[in-house]
């Protein structure tokens, strides 16, 4: 059986990193991106301009003045594109993106889970220190998910009480909001130097926890860079009236939108994820800002499906949590479609002369921030509400005697 078990652990060690390979092999390169273009920018401004807001992304191929063609025939030239090319370099940059990811938060979990489980147990002592503990532990853990399954297993196992971690689970809606702050910076220049630096840590250290490091700045690099890829193997669609109609649909109709975030959110098993790449389209023109609203509001209940299951077999308690976090990110989500439109005044407001992508994350982190407020009010009255809703069993008061206390 271990001698399985190993064989098995390096087919998958060696089939994601031919994954890994192939990626790198087709996705376009970010960093050879031409910014300076005299000729283009003249002539984008002697035209009408087109529906994205963001000027310096609309690209206009102004070739010598040789023979100009029919107004007909340079419209249809105009819409051919080679979509084959463009997925395929999407999705390069997608698998570049969720592997980055996923070493990210693999290797910040064997760094720092027992501390982060112990942090977690001492740090939650009422309501408003459980909120505080989430938002760091999601800062520092780079994923919303993992923060709140670790909280249902310390649930299920008796570590924190109930009431305990819907603190924690409020904190988390933070904490991701806050990655999505980073996200939004213009740090790709950078992004080399972190990925030669994890390189360097991971072979050239002997220690473990200078390997989870190495682990942890390739991954956070790795990420970018997919982000990147996939901008750079979007840009056709700037100029694509078909997409630009899609995302002009999206933000008028933000029940469509905010599905289509959920369904992606639940794909790809990330509302962190999502919502990167919707800060980076967001950054280039692609989407405007009440289309990036709206997924993002999908994305917060696509994040609840892992989670969810993560309460299968836990116990009451554990359920209990998990139905809290799917509860409050749909009625938060239900409310944010309805005022849509005022969040997007707001942010505006709020956000000065930011670009869009930033606008998105600024959006995020007020929705999140507003919504965290005031539930953190009615903590008490919702933990009675669903200890009566979801009772404990016999097998869970055998497991933990104590009743759970009632929230400061």
């Amino acid at each position: 059986m271990y001698r399985f078990k190993n064989i098995k652990s390096r087919v998958l060690k060696y089939f994601s990193l031919s994954l890994l390979v192939a990626a790198l092999a087709i996705a376009p390169s970010p960093f050879n991106r031409s910014h300076d273009f005299p000729i283009a920018q003249t002539t984008a401004q002697a035209q009408t301009p087109l529906r994205p807001e963001n000027s310096s992304t609309q690209f206009v191929i102004a070739q010598a003045p040789a023979a100009k063609p029919e107004p007909a025939a340079a419209e249809e030239k105009e819409e051919l594109i080679d979509f084959f090319a463009m997925g395929m370099g999407a999705l390069a940059g997608l698998v570049l993106f969720i592997y980055g990811v996923t070493r990210l938060s693999e290797g910040l979990e064997d760094m720092g889970t027992e501390r982060m489980r112990g942090f977690l147990s001492k740090c939650t002592t009422n309501r408003f220190a459980g909120v505080v503990t989430g938002a760091i532990a999601t800062t520092l853990l780079e994923s919303s998910s993992v923060t709140i399954i670790m909280t249902i297993a310390m649930v299920s196992a008796g570590v924190l009480t109930f009431v305990q971690s819907l603190g924690v689970v409020l904190g988390a809606n933070i904490g991701t909001a806050v990655g999505a702050q980073i996200i939004s910076l213009d740090i790709e220049q950078y992004i080399p130097l972190l990925m030669f630096a994890g390189l360097l840590l991971l072979f050239l250290e002997k220690t473990k926890t200078w390997k989870n490091l190495g682990i942890v700045l390739l991954g956070f690099g790795l990420m970018f860079y997919g982000l990147e890829a996939i901008d750079e193997a979007m840009k056709p669609f700037r100029t694509y009236e078909p997409f630009i109609d899609l995302m002009e649909t999206l933000g008028n109709n933000p029940i469509l939108g905010a599905a289509v975030g959920a369904l992606f959110t639940v794909i790809i098993q990330s509302s962190s994820a999502t919502v990167a790449i919707v800060i980076t389209l967001a950054s280039s023109g692609l989407i405007s800002l009440p289309a990036g609203v709206a997924i993002m509001l999908g994305a917060e209940v696509g994040t609840c499906a892992d989670t969810l299951i993560a309460t299968i077999g836990r116990g009451r308690p554990a359920l209990r949590t998990g139905a809290f976090h799917f509860g409050f990110n749909l009625v938060s989500a239900i409310l944010g479609i309805i005022f849509a439109p005022l969040l997007v005044q707001l942010v505006l407001s709020f956000s000065g002369g930011a670009g869009v992508g930033r606008q998105v994350a600024n959006a995020q982190i007020l929705f999140n921030g507003i919504g965290v407020l005031v539930m953190v009010i009615f903590l008490p009255a919702i933990a009675q509400i669903l200890q009566r809703l979801i009772p404990d069993t016999g097998n869970d008061l055998k497991l933990k005697p104590e009743t759970v206390q009632a929230a400061r």
